[in-house]
């Protein structure tokens, strides 16, 4: 599902072409080339997690550890083939991406903060299933 998505995307490439154009926005003032880089490395990551997400949906398919770990591979995380639990291998995508790692916690106030979390919907309905056992 993910590789077919992954092959026309040239990751540095891309992420390049995006800080160009962050710095092209900013008339390249100077001083800002790592921030550009890194947004657009964010940028791309999301983009990624946001297909995969929109994929499962639109095939109505769940979210697997075998797809998480494939996912977690192409936004660049090392070792994601050792991960083993959905919980684990969201959160060091949440990481990767810069956002609270807050799936299945057991507070979930973070979920009220994060009104755009791709996770939230999986994340309750891993929480429902586990509170109904």
């Amino acid at each position: 599902m993910l590789s077919a998505l992954a092959k026309p995307l040239n990751r540095h490439q891309w992420i390049s072409e995006a800080a160009y154009f962050l710095a092209e926005a900013r008339d390249f003032e100077s001083g800002k080339a790592l921030n550009d880089w890194l947004e657009a490395e964010i940028d791309f990551c999301e983009m990624l997690i946001n297909a995969y997400m929109a994929t499962l949906e639109e095939d109505n398919q769940p979210i697997t550890i075998c797809s998480l770990q494939q996912l977690a591979s192409l936004l660049g995380i090392e070792h994601s083939d050792e991960l083993t639990s959905k919980v684990e291998l969201v959160h060091v995508i949440q990481n990767a991406t810069r956002h609270r790692s807050c799936f299945q916690y057991e507070i979930h106030n973070f979920c009220r903060e994060q009104e755009d979390c791709r996770w939230k919907s999986e994340c309750r309905k891993l929480t429902a299933a586990w509170y109904s056992e």
